[in-house]
């Protein structure tokens, strides 16, 4: 007998948007949603295939948003929002998808997806064939008879007449009475004010019919149901006009011509290669067949069968225990994930530990379950110090492998608990050293890109809000289906990013820069750094009167008092009030005041808003200054260490370089005299100094190799002032004026700066500033050049790489909107260069601990990384011996992998606080 599957495909889209991160394809274009569609769809035809064989199946979409129910009634949907910006230019690429299935994507003006589906399935029915709607729409439910069921993919069962009547209380034939008595606010379904589905199910229960409980009303107890059931029975009625389905509307398709084909293996091959879904490519074949984006791996597609959530064992027992660590160290390699209580490494409690071992070989061994009250009845579990000392001897094998994602984390954590683990791999890094620019790195993120896996969401395990519970506090089975689901995907990651690195050029830059930097960072973390508390709350004192002195000054400019921190009242005053030509307004019709717009204003010194706009830059940063470091530094001291420990990331920047979150270190002023005052709150336990080495003018040395520029070399070589060297080749003289200019000239280059960007910089006009930077490149044409040929390069291979091999990917290079396309050409001139910073310095970084200790300096410890310095704190009798050994391992950190044409000039300085020692 025929059975016909029915996709509801607008449902399909809009889940599949909202379970996936955004995602860009090779071309720079919003996929997320094509992404998800396309992996639920084969889901589906897999699943479906393999359970009852559908002889015939076609997808259903929504073609317009006007519809004959608009006639009957104008407000229908009216409040719906319109679909997200990202995801309108999906649409068209979902269709596509369809249709590389060689399935029918049906759709019809003037008619709603659930109208057509209908309508089919009642044809289909009519001759006797079986029908399935996938979908768990309750609209669609009172479709629901003899012959026809609902799919619900989302939880994997099927809805029969049993779930409408357990859901709404009356079978799918009076279905369609309740939805018109309790209306729909997503819809705008007007139905009866103040009736709810359980008051809907039961009026029709009694009564029988919509028509039946109307009838009845004058008849009700007095009350505000009664009321409302008379007054409103006008728009009860349409509301079940609404809400019915059009089963006679004309089939765009005959029925026959739904028949499944199978899945060809071309088309879809042409859409895959088209976007550059690697992991669905391998899934088509054994083998992929040609190099996607750049190229794919060339590794036979891992079919690995779906994650077995019930499967994962729960280790409660001393033999299990024994049995997994038996296993891992048979096997050489383990995955490995913590859960805590936190997401601060330096606060949080261990809960628990899973290990895999194979895909769905794995497992969760609780240690801390049950709470923090010590009265609370606790779950079986194994003795921590038992489990501790087992992974300890497993962790620190060197002949095991462990392998991780975001490992950093795990490592503090099981650090703190006594053992430091070694070797390792970590994923995240690997995905970053591969696909950096093309998507983020997270792990729900990777599953769904490379394994066309969701998942399982924290918040659906711990739940949220004040009923939201801690991981301690969760049953052992839930919390083993999370946690070893971790520990799975993490295997499965690995097993196809590993293979990709040597295949696509990645191996060196993770093998020789980032693999070994997670042990680094790691300890950095656990070291932390000490704050003075007393100065920060001086220093926040004297950020609120200047902060509130600035605020005097705007409003005096302004003539009247407003909200400075708000970018509307802002934007009205500088574009309505003062009439500044040039505003641009955003989305929700607010002017801009980026900081590239108001140093665009600040720089046009003409301009009435001038100085108003360089206050205001002034006030953001003093205030951002103040809530960032002067006031969180005071509250993120740790009560157990006296320190401040940060948080690095070696995938939060682009180019490569690490980034720090709270506080981030990245952002304290470099050059402001507000920067060092934050900066001389950072100091030295007594007896000890802090030592900051900071390359000099790395980047600027860089690009004189890398863009072969002569002069500049040369200036390097003989040791020259380069920015007075630079003054003199633009402006014909050096003076402080001149050789200032020529500073910001220099750095600003090579980071693509607009003409806006440097005249506020300079305090000159735009074409000022343009004058300069067409000089510049007449004196230099070797950056010029450099710039030229690294635009047009990306713009071919979609990529850069940095002397080390690493890849930055710009897919925005190539989008057809300005500013996107504009804003990837400038990220892609920087790139080789601070990317190639960025590696020297993990270079030095990574051979500093082991020359520090061959020099027997065992009490020399790195605390942090900014830009290009690294800061040390050191015991005072060690500076003399420390100094030469820090100054050659930054110095000669390329080598032996890169030769450099141009010496690594590195500058320290020595004092009791981070300030002093600039």
């Amino acid at each position: 007998m025929p059975h016909l599957y029915l996709v509801d495909g607008s449902g399909y889209i809009f889940r599949a948007y909202h379970r996936l991160p955004p995602l860009t394809n090779v071309h720079g274009e919003p996929v997320g949603a094509v992404y998800g569609y396309t992996t639920m769809l084969w889901k589906l035809a897999d699943e479906v295939h393999k359970a009852d064989g559908p002889t015939h199946m076609a997808v259903i979409l929504d073609k317009s948003s006007k519809t004959f129910r608009n006639d009957l009634y104008d407000q229908y949907k009216a409040q719906r929002p319109p679909p997200p910006e990202d995801l309108v230019p999906q649409f068209p690429m979902i269709r596509d998808a369809t249709r590389a299935f060689s399935l029918p994507c049906i759709e019809e003006e003037g008619w709603e997806a659930d109208d057509l589906i209908a309508s089919y399935a009642k044809a289909a029915l009519a001759q006797g064939w079986e029908v399935t709607i996938v979908s768990s729409d309750k609209d669609l439910m009172q479709l629901i008879e003899p012959g026809l069921d609902l799919y619900d993919t989302m939880n994997n069962r099927r809805l029969s007449d049993e779930h409408v009547v357990e859901k709404f209380g009356v079978p799918p034939k009076l279905l369609g009475d309740v939805l018109a008595l309790m209306g729909d606010s997503v819809d705008n379904v007007p139905g009866v004010p103040g009736v709810g589905p359980k008051t809907a199910a039961k009026l029709i229960h009694e009564h029988g019919s919509l028509e039946a409980v109307l009838a009845a009303a004058p008849e009700m107890k007095k009350g505000k149901l009664r009321d409302n059931l008379i007054e409103h029975a006008p728009m009860a009625r349409l509301s079940r006009e609404l809400v019915t389905l059009a089963c006679d509307v004309p089939l765009p398709d005959p029925l026959d011509s739904l028949e499944l084909q199978g899945i060809p293996d071309a088309p879809l091959r042409a859409f895959l290669e088209h976007h550059g879904f690697r992991s669905l490519l391998n899934k088509l074949s054994a083998v992929a067949d040609a190099p996607v984006a750049e190229a794919a791996a060339p590794v036979a597609a891992q079919d690995d069968p779906p994650c077995d959530h019930d499967g994962y064992e729960t280790v409660v027992t001393e033999d299990a225990l024994e049995r997994w660590m038996i296993a891992a160290r048979h096997q050489g390699w383990v995955a490995i994930d913590t859960e805590t209580t936190g997401l601060d490494a330096m606060t949080a409690d261990l809960v628990g530990v899973s290990l895999a071992l194979h895909p769905n070989l794995a497992c969760y061994v609780p240690i801390a379950h049950g709470g923090s009250d010590m009265f609370a009845e606790k779950p079986l579990q194994l003795d921590r110090a038992l489990v501790i000392a087992q992974l300890k001897a497993l962790l620190e094998d060197a002949s095991v492998l462990k392998i991780g994602h975001n490992l950093k984390y795990d490592m503090i954590m099981l650090q703190r608990a006594g053992i430091t683990l070694a070797p390792y791999d970590d994923t995240i890094v690997m995905s970053f050293d591969l696909d950096a620019g093309l998507h983020g790195h997270g792990m729900d993120e990777l599953a769904a890109t490379h394994l066309a896996h969701s998942c399982i969401a924290y918040k659906d395990v711990v739940g949220t809000g004040k009923k939201q519970l801690g991981f301690a506090e969760i049953d052992l089975k839930a919390a083993t289906r999370y946690a070893a689901e971790d520990a799975d995907v993490t295997l499965r990651l690995w097993r196809r990013l590993k293979p990709r690195l040597a295949y696509e050029g990645a191996t060196r830059v993770y093998e020789m820069v980032d693999r070994a930097l997670v042990r680094v960072i790691a300890d950095m973390e656990i070291a932390g750094v000490k704050v003075d508390a007393a100065r920060l709350a001086q220093l926040s004192e004297e950020f609120s009167g200047r902060i509130a002195a600035l605020e005097t000054e705007i409003h005096g400019l302004v003539g009247t008092k407003f909200t400075i921190g708000s970018p509307k009242q802002l934007g009205d005053i500088l574009f309505e009030q003062l009439k500044i030509k040039g505003g641009r307004k955003g989305k929700s019709g607010v002017y801009s005041t980026d900081v590239n717009e108001l140093e665009r204003i600040a720089a046009d010194k003409d301009s009435p808003g001038a100085a108003i706009a360089a206050k205001v830059l002034d006030w953001r940063q003093l205030s951002k200054l103040k809530s960032t470091y002067t006031d969180a530094l005071q509250a993120q001291i740790n009560p157990v260490t006296g320190r401040v420990h940060t948080s690095y990331s070696l995938t939060g920047a682009q180019t490569g370089r690490l980034s720090s979150t709270d506080p981030n270190l990245q952002n304290i002023p470099i050059r402001t005299e507000v920067g060092r005052q934050i900066r001389d709150a950072f100091v030295a336990e007594p007896g000890n100094v802090i030592l900051a080495a900071d390359y000099s003018q790395i980047e600027l040395r860089l690009a004189a190799h890398i863009a072969e520029v002569p002069q500049l070399r040369e200036a390097f070589e003989r040791g020259d002032d380069i920015h007075s060297m630079t003054a003199n080749e633009l402006f014909g003289e050096v003076n402080r004026d001149t050789r200032g200019r020529a500073k910001t000239i220099n750095f600003a280059i090579l980071y693509g700066i607009s003409r806006w960007g440097l005249a506020g910089r300079l305090d000159v006009t735009a074409d000022e500033a343009q004058a300069m930077i067409d000089r510049y490149f007449e004196r230099f044409p070797g950056i010029n050049r450099y710039i030229a040929e690294t635009t047009e390069s990306v713009r071919e291979r979609g990529f850069t790489t940095t002397l080390f091999g690493r890849k930055t990917h710009f897919p925005r290079i190539r989008s057809k909107v300005q500013h996107e396309r504009q804003g990837a050409e400038r990220a892609a001139i920087n790139a080789p260069i601070q990317g190639t910073s960025a590696d020297i310095i993990k270079r030095a970084m990574a051979r500093m601990g082991p020359a520090l200790l061959d020099a027997g300096l065992p009490n020399v410890r790195m605390l942090m990384q900014v830009h290009d310095e690294l800061v040390f704190e050191l015991p005072e009798g060690d500076v003399e011996a420390a100094r030469p050994v820090i100054e050659r391992v930054m110095a000669t950190a390329a080598e032996p992998a890169v030769r450099l044409s141009v010496p690594l000039g590195v500058e320290i300085g020595v004092g009791k606080s981070w300030g002093a020692a600039h």
